[in-house]
């Protein structure tokens, strides 16, 4: 079984498990206030072009997405996104268990749009009741969406423009943030996002590490007793150097961007292929995140040698699935995927 369903299904880059073993019986102070993770934060603001950038590390995303969110809003306060985002779709109501409320805004393609947002604000600010409703305090999105699309430079100065217009924190969840900066369509880089978002995190579970993300905080509203927070959360590792380890064998060489490109340019050559065949996909995009649109018929026999995810369903004959590679995806594999996709689409009279 070749399993596409997620990018975290294989361990670690050999240079992260190479330097956690040569580095294993070291002495260092406990929850990332060792040498390492000062060197990791430093590498971290070196690549944002920001001294200030106040840099936290945290095990998983779910963690950091309601640390921070819980961190940033006062009781009353909630978070706008998509729809299909990750806090309101695949955290099991993490952000709503810390006490505040997800307002989802409905998109096609998984991403918010300025409009949206001062939509959203008028919505609560221009009701006469809008003290008996959660305030809206934080825009939530992800680079990349939930479905594989990336926001523009445009597209984020637009959206940074209105959140400070509307005095609204912009968060942006990072767990994929290799294979969006990575992907062809791309135009944004740590730089500009460091910029125009209050906070943001570069994911490392999905994208080499064994586990692991860098929280960036850039907005001072977030600095002050942060680490108390991340305490009473759960998110701070006793084994702390763990996580700077990590960060500093991806980010010091640039490999975490080589690794996202791999992973990249594996999903493009699937949906080339794939669209060559006949097949389509309801969204276009150049990450590690292919949705393809394919008749049950070939997806029940794919099913018994591959691993995908569900989407949803278009017809009653058709399905749109998820393939997604990683860091550690194999070529061949690729071929593979691609070479049987081909023979079953010339034996289905569907496709």
């Amino acid at each position: 079984m070749i399993l596409f369903n997620c990018d975290y299904s294989e361990g670690a880059h050999e240079n992260i498990l190479r330097r956690l073993a040569e580095t294993n019986m070291e002495q260092t102070p406990g929850y990332e206030d060792d040498p390492y993770c000062n060197e990791a934060r430093a590498l971290i603001s070196k690549l944002c072009q920001r001294d200030d950038a106040d840099i936290h590390f945290l095990i998983g995303g779910t963690q950091t997405n309601f640390t921070i969110i819980s961190a940033a809003l006062r009781p009353h306060q909630c978070v706008l996104c998509a729809d299909t985002a990750h806090i309101n779709v695949h955290e099991s109501g993490a952000i709503e268990a810390c006490g505040h409320k997800v307002s989802a805004l409905p998109t096609p393609d998984g991403k918010l749009t300025a409009q949206q947002i001062d939509e959203a604000w008028h919505a609560h600010w221009d009701d006469d009741t809008h003290e008996h409703m959660a305030q809206p305090k934080m825009v939530y999105i992800s680079h990349p969406t939930e479905l594989g699309t990336v926001y523009s430079r445009r597209e984020l100065e637009d959206l940074s423009a209105i959140c400070h217009k509307r005095n609204l924190y912009l968060y942006m969840d990072g767990a994929r943030l290799g294979y969006g900066l990575q992907s062809e369509e791309n135009d944004l880089d740590l730089p500009t996002i460091a910029s125009l978002c209050d906070a943001f995190y570069i994911g490392g579970t999905k994208n080499g590490a064994l586990f692991g993300e860098a929280l960036v905080l850039l907005n001072d509203d977030f600095k002050e007793d942060f680490r108390y927070i991340l305490k009473q959360k759960g998110g701070r590792l006793a084994k702390g150097r763990l996580l700077g380890i990590q960060f500093i064998e991806l980010l010091k060489d640039g490999l975490y961007f080589e690794l996202a490109a791999h992973a990249d340019r594996l999903a493009v050559m699937l949906r080339d292929a794939c669209l060559k065949l006949g097949l389509t996909t309801p969204f276009y995009t150049g990450t590690n995140q292919q949705f393809i649109t394919i008749p049950d018929s070939i997806l029940e026999a794919l099913k018994n040698q591959y691993g995908f995810s569900w989407l949803r369903r278009e017809d009653s004959e058709h399905t749109t699935v998820r393939f997604c590679t990683s860091w550690a995806t194999r070529e061949e594999d690729i071929r593979q995927l691609i070479n049987d996709l081909t023979q079953l689409c010339q034996d289905s009279p569907q496709s």
